[in-house]
């Protein structure tokens, strides 16, 4: 691991928004405690499937360990992994992010999740917190997405007022752009559309500057940003709440939805296009996520980084879905950016 030897000495006052001394012991704990917290449920919430776990070991330093539960009552995959790593250099998707931190030392921690329900009508959804430090730099990541088979505006809503109640009790600015952050993420730009009804997404939170830390300076996320303008500075603690709370609100986001929706009848049709749809989100983590990216260029555990994929799925040459549809509707409504929040509104 990375010691506090390697950060700079700097001035009491600034000193303030630097990582304590035991930060990265703390993140690591709380990492770990979310992965324990989120599969003690998600067990109890299957009734039936038991998580697996392998511990592994990076040769360059660190190592995590992943739960995969298979073959549940509900989840017909899901994976939870904890992971710890640090080196002699951060990878060339980072570095490009944050060229600051070239010639550094790095250490990285996270939890992340990938839940492939059995039931077409019960959505997928995926969440990431991350810790990095890098010599003189540190920044928290991450976020959660929910990706529905089926259009259930009610779902979506509870989804993102949940993370919204998160967010707010830091600034409220926060899941106005992080909302928008996550559109302009998880979207497959070789399909148009979004992967699914978003959620919220942050990275390269160190404290300083405007909210947005994105790529696209001129996306909806950039110009929301620009007209809240600069925050005050936030320390270290004051982020690591922030992620910590995010990370508490997912269980409640979505559970509820699987107990509403985990009993509905479905057939044929509606299970294949749950597994065509399913291979929008591989084509998604094999082409764009940073995550799955950042561990094959840091020579992390294959297995891991790739269980986020579904056990099953299909591709169909030119689909398109019937005029007037479920199916049609998920396209034309809900693999848009929607103001979730104020759907109702909308309806009227």
């Amino acid at each position: 691991m990375l010691t506090n030897s390697q950060t700079p000495t700097l001035t009491t006052e600034s000193s303030k928004f630097l990582p304590a001394p035991d930060a990265q012991a703390r993140v690591s704990q709380f990492m770990k405690q979310l992965q324990d917290e989120i599969t003690q449920a998600l067990e109890a919430l299957d009734g039936v499937g038991k998580f697996m776990e392998d511990s592994w070991e990076r040769p360059e330093g660190g190592g995590g360990r992943s739960r995969v539960l298979r073959d549940g009552a509900i989840f017909e995959q899901a994976g939870v992994n904890f992971s710890e790593v640090w080196g002699s250099h951060l990878p060339p998707s980072i570095l490009a992010q944050r060229p600051e931190a070239t010639g550094h030392g790095f250490y990285a921690t996270g939890t992340s999740l990938v839940l492939h329900p059995r039931n077409p009508y019960v959505p997928t959804v995926h969440l990431n917190y991350r810790y990095f430090e890098a010599g003189p730099v540190w920044w928290f990541g991450g976020g959660a997405d929910l990706t529905p088979y089926y259009p259930f505006a009610e779902d979506a809503a509870h989804f993102h007022q949940t993370l919204k109640q998160a967010c707010d009790q830091h600034h409220p600015e926060y899941y106005p752009v992080f909302k928008r952050w996550c559109d302009e993420y998880f979207y497959l730009k070789h399909r148009g559309e979004t992967r699914g009804v978003g959620g919220m997404f942050l990275d390269y939170q160190d404290g300083q500057g405007a909210i947005y830390r994105g790529p696209d300076p001129k996306g909806e996320a950039a110009n929301y940003s620009n007209q809240v303008g600069t925050l005050p500075p936030r320390t270290w603690e004051q982020l690591f709440s922030l992620v910590q709370d995010c990370g508490g609100a997912f269980l409640p986001a979505y559970v509820p939805i699987v107990k509403k929706r985990h009993g509905m009848e479905y057939g044929d049709r509606q299970r294949n296009f749950q597994l065509y749809r399913r291979g929008r989100y591989v084509e998604f983590n094999l082409v764009y996520d940073r995550g799955t990216i950042f561990g094959l260029q840091t020579n992390g555990r294959t297995e891991s980084i790739l269980m986020s994929l579904p056990p099953l799925v299909r591709w169909e040459y030119g689909y398109q879905p019937e005029p007037n549809s479920p199916e049609a509707e998920l396209y034309e409504t809900f693999l848009k950016p929607q103001d979730w929040i104020n759907w109702k509104l909308n309806q009227q």
